[in-house]
């Protein structure tokens, strides 16, 4: 059965399930194959929970049974997963519109959903939610499209090389963001050099599509060496005032919210001044070709996302949204899921950013709060997964930049940080963390919060 006819059976029960144990009525069960699990053993089950037909591997045992033979409701398949990409990628094809694919090493997330609450001031979006970025998540986003979207934002994550280039081809993205390129997952890039690749081939794909769009910050040398020639671009900054086309941005305060200004570009703003001549001069009660610098309150924790800002905001403009809409927008934003949250408790003001850690994002997390106002200081600072043969090099280079920051405590979690020589009080796990802070109830202070996700370190909060 090609994918054609697959998605003619799709049509008829359009609604897919992954888990055997919800089956709608009508829906259709795809068998996903993980180390842990094994989808195909739950087939007939989800045929009698409900489902009209399961998509399983023909090498699985329930296929070459003598009863898979005799049962129509059966479809075999070479791989389960790459029909499942295969099937969505159909399905994005009966949509005419605009997809922006977003990745990057920090903030694809954050970015993810600032640029959605953008564009919902105006259109009917479909983003990704939570974090399905990944070959299995991508998938589920796409098949829901439906006929009221305008517009699709998807995230996409990686960790080997091949990752992005496989994503992008299911969900045929017409713009793209890089966010940056940093040090992550580097044991299952194996380099540096592969994770930058690795991205870059959001570019490589929006390149061969060609009429593509792509935002980018172009104070970000990685990702400008990289840029193909071939495709529009709608830049953004903090620096580069003199790029044709680019909006800038620039940190106000951040104590702790972040506060910014923006502007849009020399080019967006002699389009509006031609817009309104043409419509009554004498109603213009302004220069339109002069800049006009809009103020944003942020509830985002770090000076670090006015990139994350601006991205959401070079979005925004390309698709019409106008700037009193976009600043209401970011000023609404709730950051969600230990990222960036500023908690304040009856003990002490928390600074949490629990739910991934890498290098780059570690050493950002940690510079922010040394500008942060307010005393004493306390860091709870988990081990930073993924990072192979360079891990402990990494880990070091943490442990020596908080040598130089004002910081009056210092806990370190997990099993990296134990190989190293530092002053600073080390924990095996964060059970042990537990034990000490229900002991030594730490009260009055500021506490930054920061790990990966493994190390649960989102478990600390209740408990300061």
């Amino acid at each position: 059965m090609n994918i054609k006819e697959l998605y003619k059976i799709y049509q008829q029960h359009p609604c897919i399930t992954t888990d055997s144990r919800n089956c709608p009525e009508g829906s259709i069960f795809l068998a996903l194959k993980g180390e842990k699990f094994d989808g195909n053993e739950f087939a007939m089950k989800a045929l009698g929970e409900g489902c009209s037909y399961a998509i399983i591997s023909k090498d699985s045992d329930v296929a070459k049974s003598s009863a898979a033979a005799a049962n129509t409701q059966l479809i075999t398949v070479d791989d389960t997963l790459q029909t499942f990409k295969d099937l969505a990628r159909e399905h994005r094809r009966q949509f005419r519109i605009p997809v922006i694919a977003i990745t990057g090493t920090n903030g694809k997330t954050t970015t993810k959903e600032l640029v959605a609450t953008v564009l919902q001031q105006k259109y009917s979006v479909l983003f990704t939610q939570g974090n399905f970025n990944n070959d299995v998540g991508v998938p589920k986003t796409l098949m829901r499209l439906n006929a009221e979207h305008d517009i699709a934002v998807i995230e996409m994550g990686a960790s080997h090389p091949g990752d992005i280039k496989t994503l992008a081809e299911t969900a045929e993205p017409t713009c793209g963001l890089i966010t940056n390129v940093g040090r992550a997952h580097l044991q299952g890039f194996g380099s540096f050099k592969n994770v930058v690749k690795t991205k870059g081939e959001l570019y490589d794909y929006l390149s061969r599509r060609g009429e593509s769009l792509v935002f980018i910050n172009v104070d970000n040398e990685r990702l400008m060496n990289i840029l193909p020639d071939n495709v529009w671009v709608a830049p953004y900054s903090t620096d580069a005032e003199n790029v044709e086309g680019c909006t800038v941005g620039e940190v106000v305060a951040c104590n702790p919210y972040l506060k910014f200004r923006w502007r849009e570009s020399d080019t967006n703003l002699a389009e509006k001044a031609k817009q309104e001549v043409a419509q009554d001069a004498t109603q213009t009660s302004h220069d339109a070709t002069q800049p006009i610098w809009y103020e944003v309150q942020t509830q985002l924790i770090g000076a670090y996302n006015i990139d994350n800002m601006l991205a959401a905001i070079a979005v925004g403009l390309n698709f019409g949204v106008e700037p009193s809409d976009i600043n209401r927008a970011l000023e609404a934003y709730k950051p969600t899921n230990n990222r960036s949250q500023l908690t304040v408790t009856e003990k002490n003001h928390l600074v949490v950013d629990a739910y991934n850690a890498n290098p780059s994002s570690m050493r950002a997390a940690l510079e922010n709060f040394q500008l942060m106002e307010g005393k004493p200081k306390m860091a709870i600072i988990g081990m930073m997964g993924e990072l192979g043969k360079s891990s402990q090099k990494e880990h070091q280079k943490i442990i020596d930049l908080i040598g130089t920051l004002d910081i009056d405590e210092v806990w370190l979690v997990g099993s990296e940080f134990k190989q190293i020589d530092s002053p600073y009080r080390k924990f095996d796990n964060v059970e042990q963390v537990k034990e000490a802070i229900k002991d030594e109830q730490p009260q009055g202070r500021y506490i930054l919060i920061k790990g990966s996700n493994s190390t649960k370190l989102f478990l600390l909060p209740e408990l300061l």
